[in-house]
This record gives C-alpha cells, structure tokens and sequence, in this order.
C-alpha cells in the first residue's frame, strides 16, 4: 500500500491559519471536507491539469478549482490578455470601460436566453441578483428553488446567522420531481415570483442527475402558466456542457439565467442575462451596483476564454474526453462487487459510495479518496469534479487506473 503523503508545510501553514483567520480557511476548502490528515491544505501552484500543494507533492486537479478551470491552470493566452489590459489600459475605473459591451454582445450571440446581461462576480452574487429581478419585475415575493445557489442569506444551507425572515419565502423542490414543483405552485399560486433551478441536477454529496425527458419542458410550461419567471442557474453547467449552456444542450429557454465559473477560466465573473422586458427592470426600478463589477479583467479573460474555447473546439474536445472516461469508470464501478455510484458523465464525474448491509460505506469512502490522493489524484469525496482540456488521454487513463486500484483495495474491507 502507498505511503502516507509528507504533509508536513501544509499542516504547519494550517495551523499559522486558525491563529489568523475564523476556520483558517473558508468552509468547503476546509480539512473535514475531504478525508482530514490525508489530504493537503494549501496548493502552491498550478499549470495544465495538475497542482502542486506546498510541500512540493502534485496532483492531476480533478476538482479544476471547483469549476472555474475549464482550460487549464495558467493558460498563457488568457493570462497575457489580462496582463496587456494592465499594463495599457487599466482596470478599475469611476466609469466602465466599453469592453462591457463586448462580453454581453458575445453572451447575446451564445446564449438563447440572452437579450440583455449584466456583470457580477460571483456565482452567489448572479443568483441573488437573478431573484431581485423577478421579484421586481413580478411584485411577488416567493421563490421555489431546486439545486445549490450560494451563501446568500435566501438559499445559504447553513442557517447560522441568518433570521428565518430572511428565507421564510422561499421553498425547495428536488430535481426531477414534477410532482413536487406542482404542489408547491398549488399551495403558493400567484405569490410566486420565481422558479429557480440547476438544469443539470447536482445536490450536495449526491449522485449528479441529467434531466429526465420532458422535465426541463414541464417546468417552463408550469411557470408560464404560472406566471413566474424561470431562472436557470448555470453557474456550473455554463460554458462546459455548451457554450450556450445546458439550456442550448437541452433546448429548453428558460426567463433568466446565471452564469459564471468557466467563463472566465477563474477569473471573478457572474453573469445575469435574460429576457429584455425582465432585464429592464434594473434600469430604473430594481438596484445594482459595486465597486467591483465593472472591473474589466475578468470581463477580458472571458472574452478569450470563449474566444478560444470557440476557435479549438475546446467543449467538443471535453466532451469526448469525458465520454471515454466515463465510459471506462463506469465499467470499472459495475463490476467492483459493492454499492458504488459513478455520475456525472462527461462533464462532471463524481463516484458516491451507496449504504450496504454491513455499514462500511464512509469507511470504504474514505479509504477509496485516501487512495487516490496518495497516488496523486485530486478529487473530493463530496463533491463531483470537472474535465479540464489541458487533461491529457494519459492523465485520465492514469486517474481511471487509480480509481480501479482504490476500489479493489475498498472491497476487501470487511
């Protein structure tokens, strides 16, 4: 069996951390997120599909920042962008910089429910603003939601610090559950003002789920005949499934939708884009505004991050990867001989290890992802990863070889 990885800067950089900062670093990067004592804390560089952590130990990033790394870490023609934005022109200004209009242009060519859109920073930032848009425009207050959307005080999972005031409006529905959604439109009828939904299904440490046929369908026809505005939350699924995003994938419209996360290649960016008779509503009636979401770094590093995903079939390249990947993995998952899950293919792959009879399925879990970080695979055990396009054919056969290894020694667990 592998070693232990030496560990020894990170530990000592964690523990200078919980003196500084609450937690030492900010809750889902946090040690009990992944198996604790076994995986690094802080990563010292990154570049293509690998990371190294500070005691000098790398890894293929499987995880890709949460998201944002659809490229790869490092991606010199987007970072020299940035850097020429710097150094000729600037970033941070009283006034906005026209740039704007050439990113929302581009979201407008891409995105079938793009009419207009309007720069934020984060993926919370985009869904909060989402949820203020079809309050105003609507006048209604209650939110029904399906899917993780952020740390805001309206869908946040931990309820620590925040009144119940401030979320007793708002209703959640699970993915591919018509059944629920429509008792919920019973009960709350005209005092909907939005239907918020992931279009691919991707709840917390659970398998991810594509949409069941017709689902994506149903859901717009409900909130038309509603008269709720649909919002499609695809801070995940936008740029990676489709450059259109999920909705261009699956066809379905919705009202408003959120962007973010691969847009930039991890630079800070959201975006909320919609229906201009929607959108309108932030010109005079609905307020927004910050110092920061002007800045137009991030909004060049978009610009060629989509300049190039569109110029090198970046997504096509990704989505074939993935398919052979999940192909491989899953055969490998059917046949280990236990409760074991693979989902997520191609984009978002995520292994989730099924209760068995004889209660070992955290004990296989964590032995599994300790496995794969000794052998230098970067994943998370309650969390799907990502494909990036600087993963190599040999990097993905070398992680499918690892997750094979990891499974055989979990079986044998008793």
């Amino acid at each position: 069996m592998i070693k232990k990885l030496k560990l020894e800067e990170s530990d000592k950089a964690y523990k200078k951390a919980l003196e500084l900062i609450p937690g030492a670093i900010l809750g889902i990067r946090r040690p009990y997120n992944f198996v604790p004592g076994e995986y690094p804390i802080f990563f010292e560089t990154g570049k293509g599909g690998k990371v190294t952590d500070v005691d000098g130990n790398e890894y293929i990033d499987m995880l890709c920042a949460y998201g944002p790394i659809i490229m790869g870490h490092r991606e010199e023609e987007i970072d020299n962008a940035v850097i020429e934005q710097i150094q000729n022109k600037g970033f941070c200004m009283s006034l906005t910089q026209k740039v704007q209009n050439d990113l929302a242009n581009k979201l407008r060519e891409l995105i079938p429910s793009c009419e207009k859109s309007v720069f934020v920073k984060t993926g919370s930032d985009g869904t909060t603003t989402a949820i203020r848009i079809a309050r105003g425009f609507t006048g209604r207050t209650k939110v029904l939601r399906c899917g993780y959307h952020g740390w805001h005080d309206w869908c946040v999972e931990v309820k620590g610090g925040v009144p119940e005031k401030f979320y007793e409006d708002v209703y959640e529905f699970h993915y591919n559950n018509l059944d629920e959604l429509k008792t919920l439109i019973a009960e709350h009828s005209d005092e909907i003002a939005a239907v918020i939904i992931t279009p691919v299904g991707h709840p917390l440490a659970f398998e991810v789920e594509m949409p069941k046929p017709g689902f994506l369908e149903s859901v717009k026809e409900i909130t038309k005949e509603n008269g709720s505005v649909l919002i499609f939350d695809e801070i995940r699924s936008g740029f990676r499934v489709n450059l259109g995003g999920a909705q261009k994938e699956f066809g379905v419209t919705p009202d408003l939708s959120v962007f973010g996360k691969a847009m930039a290649n991890g630079y800070a960016i959201g975006a909320v884009v919609g229906k201009a008779e929607i959108m309108d509503v932030l010109a005079d009636k609905v307020f927004l505004s910050s110092t920061f979401f002007p800045n137009s770094l991030a909004q060049i590093a978009a610009l060629k991050t989509i300049e190039i995903m569109e110029r090198d079939n970046v997504l096509g390249v990704i989505k074939e990867k993935g398919n052979r990947f999940a192909e491989k993995v899953k055969k490998i998952v059917d046949e280990c001989g236990f409760p074991v899950t693979f989902s997520g293919g191609p984009w978002m792959p995520f292994i989730t290890f099924g209760k068995d009879a004889n209660k070992l399925y955290k004990k296989r879990r964590n032995e599994f992802y300790t496995q794969l970080i000794r052998n230098g695979v970067f994943l998370q055990p309650f969390h799907h990863g990502y494909i990036a396009y600087r993963h190599t054919d040999e990097d993905l056969n070398y992680v499918a070889e690892k997750i094979k290894e990891a499974l055989e020694i979990c079986a044998k667990m008793k």
